[in-house]
């Protein structure tokens, strides 16, 4: 029934923390095909995917990441124990989560130099994220989205070996929850909202 699936889609939650239990292959297969059908402008399919599994593609990962936020975080005058601790935080997500993807934009999939084109492509990569999300939630999983990578794009495809034309934008933390997060309160509709 429609309001079952509407239930179904209100339910999911970003979760942080997960159960050390691996995700299978072909659960890992079933949510990224199913990513794979979202929407995207003149049906360019822009996204790829990178499944992190191994230790030394995680453990570089990391570095690159967290060193470009020490960067950044100095830059911005934040003190020496704030960035630290961030970065022990950052580093410990990426060690705990069962499974981690990377969506990345194809960029050899738009073949115009307009910005409008550009932006749809982002567009339609964040569509298949969100596809992914829910995919995830359909198999009984959790999961968040992290906006790490947006920072350090050419860093995250230094540290992963990735092709040149692989833009990172989001990396998605995935697994079996370990917590249930309360519902946060929603916009109402009428804040949300104008018909004309």
């Amino acid at each position: 029934m429609p309001t079952d699936l509407h239930a179904f889609l209100r339910s999911r939650r970003s979760i942080r923390r997960f159960r050390p239990d691996p995700v299978p292959v072909p659960v890992i297969e079933r949510l990224i095909t199913t990513a794979s059908h979202a929407p995207s402008a003149h049906n360019l399919q822009p996204w790829r995917f990178a499944v992190i599994n191994d230790p030394v593609h995680r453990a570089n990962l990391g570095e690159a990441l967290t060193q470009k936020m020490k960067n950044d975080m100095r830059l911005a005058g934040a003190p020496a124990p704030e960035i630290e601790s961030r970065v022990d935080r950052s580093l410990n997500r990426l060690k705990q989560a069962p499974l981690i993807i990377l969506l990345c934009q194809e960029a050899s999939a738009v073949k115009s130099q307009a910005s409008e084109e550009r932006l749809m492509a982002v567009q339609s990569v964040a569509a298949a994220g969100n596809q992914l999300l829910l995919a995830a939630h359909a198999e009984g999983l959790a999961g968040t989205w992290i906006c790490w990578p947006l920072f350090a794009q050419q860093e995250t495809v230094a540290a992963l070996d990735l092709p040149a034309t692989w833009i990172p934008q989001a990396m998605y933390f995935i697994g079996y929850a370990l917590e249930a997060p309360p519902e946060r309160k929603r916009l109402s509709l009428k804040d949300l909202l104008l018909v004309r």
